[in-house]
């Protein structure tokens, strides 16, 4: 049977002590008292059954006992640091940290997280959802993945698709269409003219779109852009405009890919037919090097089987 070992604290006090050969260097290193020091020695005296030091007026050195113990522990403690480096590599390697726009966190992946950890649970999955610029234009490409890389293993970006000298696959294609709560707008099919007395939402996303407007585009498309309309309340983030729309406070012109959840529970209804696409799609972006590190791969496969939902 394996001896018991005794208290790391007090190998760790021992170990010191004979490298500074003085207690009072050892408690500095430590960050304890010379006392607690002591005490630690006296502790493993006990357990070893025999005397490890002799104090004497400018220090303290080691017995015969210690001497033929000490290269043991002080490689004892160099295998514990490698072992702790080893860990902790480890974890970073099953780390996966992802960026994303604030509106596709909350109305896209968010929803459907859970069955990615429930399925990996050994990767450490961190998500950034940062205010920033989050469609990637023409000429901007490799500038605005740099920043949204820079700490984060992969990034989802609304772009056309310019991404040189990075790993990049179109992953949520995008529509546009008025949603709104059924109380709202009942569970029928309309027609544009139908929008007339009732408040038109805005929200960034639909608001910057390619320097037009989610509504001008889309009643543009309808042949309605003549209509007069109120417009109303202004979100900065898709997922505020939708809960907005759903309390029915008006109709909001947004994706129903984005709105999946809020359809799916009846809480906002599209009822008219067109549904505009758009020119953007939510792109997944990372580097090409990180091709080969399996959380990257595990999470751009969960991704493509959620996108084909």
């Amino acid at each position: 049977m394996t001896d018991r070992l005794p208290p790391l604290n007090a190998l760790r006090a021992f170990e010191a002590v004979a490298r500074h050969g003085s207690v009072k260097k050892a408690a500095v290193e430590l960050f304890v008292t010379p006392a607690a020091i002591s005490h630690q020695i006296k502790l493993l005296e006990g357990i070893a059954g025999r005397q490890l030091l002799i104090r004497k007026p400018r220090g303290v050195e080691l017995t015969e006992a210690a001497r033929a113990a000490l290269p043991h522990l002080a490689a004892g403690f160099e295998q514990l640091a490698l072992a702790v480096r080893d860990l902790r590599e480890s974890r970073a390697e099953s780390t996966l940290t992802v960026s994303v726009a604030p509106s596709f966190a909350t109305c896209w992946l968010m929803p459907r997280l859970h069955r990615f950890i429930t399925a990996q649970p050994g990767i450490d999955v961190r998500v950034t959802a940062r205010t920033r610029q989050s469609t990637v234009v023409a000429g901007q490409s490799l500038r605005e993945v740099e920043t949204w890389l820079a700490d984060a293993d992969v990034a989802v970006l609304l772009s056309r698709g310019e991404f040189p000298g990075f790993h990049a696959e179109r992953l949520v294609d995008l529509s546009i269409t008025p949603l709104a709560s059924p109380k709202l707008l009942g569970r029928k099919r309309l027609i544009p003219a139908d929008l007339r007395g009732h408040t038109l939402i805005d929200d960034e996303m639909g608001r910057l779109y390619d320097g037009k407007d989610f509504w001008g585009l889309w009643l543009a498309a309808a042949g309605a852009n003549r209509l007069k309309l109120r417009h109303g309340a202004q979100f900065s983030h898709t997922m505020m405009a939708m809960e907005a729309a759903v309390e029915g406070m008006g109709v909001l012109c947004t994706s129903p890919e984005l709105a999946r959840p809020q359809l799916e529970s009846k809480r906002l209804v599209a009822p008219f037919e067109l549904r505009l696409p758009l020119s953007y799609a939510y792109y997944l972006v990372f580097p090409e090097k990180s091709l080969a590190r399996a959380p990257v791969q595990a999470f751009a496969e969960w991704l493509r089987s959620e996108a084909a939902r």
